[in-house]
């Protein structure tokens, strides 16, 4: 019984491993959902090999344990590879960055979602699938006087973007083959600094390769910005996943390190990253944190605090 209990085991595990490690091979789309969770899936397959050992002590289930330290080690790593740098003394916060997917659906939470942006003190929100907010944009105007989305830019109700100062320069465009108009690019003015944000809002990873689509046309978007550069949204993947890792070391932005986690909401500060707020230098990422009440979305929201190098 404990052998045959050994050999299931050790298969199971094989195949979880097998699974992670496919992606220092090839890129499978299919996959894209296990290499966001590497850390996750390498920590499981790490107790799971220790429980082998338990039921009996043989070298395979050791060597099991190896590759599972090995993977989780390398998960963390590749994320801490776009760590921001630590603020220094003389950095402040330059501007106040919210950005949630708050879901379509979410309609019976809009007037709670209102309240937590118009009390989130930040300069500028990036709101995606929006619809929930559009009986409360009113209400929300008296404090982010200055938008595009819902109707303004945008036929629309999908990505809003809110803001305290009036925009020096906005644009709207479609990414990919999939969903339109989930680009709103916006410029403002913050003590006579020009500071771009792209907000963003890509597909899943495992639909397809409609992903790697987006991200070709989000690289050139990005690349065409000259100065202070913020992108921030949901990306539907970890940064560790292969296609944003590549998005990311392509456009020199940085990530806080450790990313608070936005997905699932069930599983709290365990979950994974899948929203993020990237910065390009001279914008130094002084915090990311988690907002802590989801109301009723099935994404945390993000606060950054942003800084720039004089």
């Amino acid at each position: 019984m404990r052998h045959t209990l050994f050999c299931v085991g050790s298969v199971l595990v094989s195949l979880l491993l097998a699974a992670i490690s496919l992606r220092y091979v090839t890129h499978a789309w299919l996959l894209a959902f296990v290499y966001s969770f590497q850390v996750h899936f390498a920590l499981a397959g790490l107790a799971a090999s220790l429980v082998l050992i338990l039921i009996k002590r043989h070298w395979y289930a050791y060597l099991l344990v190896a590759v599972s330290v090995v993977l989780a080690t390398h998960g963390v790593l590749m994320m801490k590879e776009f760590e921001a740098a630590p603020a220094t003394a003389a950095s402040r916060p330059l501007l106040r960055l919210m950005s949630f997917n708050i879901e379509n659906d979410n309609i019976e939470n809009s007037g709670r979602i209102a309240e937590t942006v118009i009390a989130s003190g930040a300069d500028l929100v990036t709101i995606l699938e929006a619809a929930p907010l559009l009986r409360e944009l009113s209400r929300i105007s008296a404090t982010y006087p200055y938008r595009i989305g819902c109707g303004v830019g945008t036929p629309g109700c999908d990505t809003l973007v809110l803001s305290k100062r009036p925009f020096i320069d906005q644009a709207v465009s479609t990414l990919g083959d999939l969903w339109p108009n989930r680009l709103v690019q916006v410029t403002i003015d913050v003590d006579g600094t020009p500071v771009h944000l792209a907000s963003v809002h890509l597909a899943k990873p495992y639909f397809d390769d409609f992903q790697v689509g987006e991200l070709w046309d989000l690289r050139n978007a990005v690349k065409s910005v000259d100065g202070p550069l913020i992108v921030a949204g949901d990306f539907n993947s970890a940064i560790i996943a292969p296609r944003i890792q590549d998005f990311v070391r392509a456009t020199g932005l940085n990530a806080a390190f450790p990313q608070p986690s936005t997905w699932p909401v069930r599983a709290g500060k365990l979950g994974i990253a899948i929203d993020h707020v990237l910065a390009r230098p001279p914008l130094r990422l002084m915090s990311v944190s988690q907002v802590a009440d989801n109301v009723g979305s099935n994404h945390y929201g993000l606060m950054a605090e942003i800084a720039i190098d004089r």
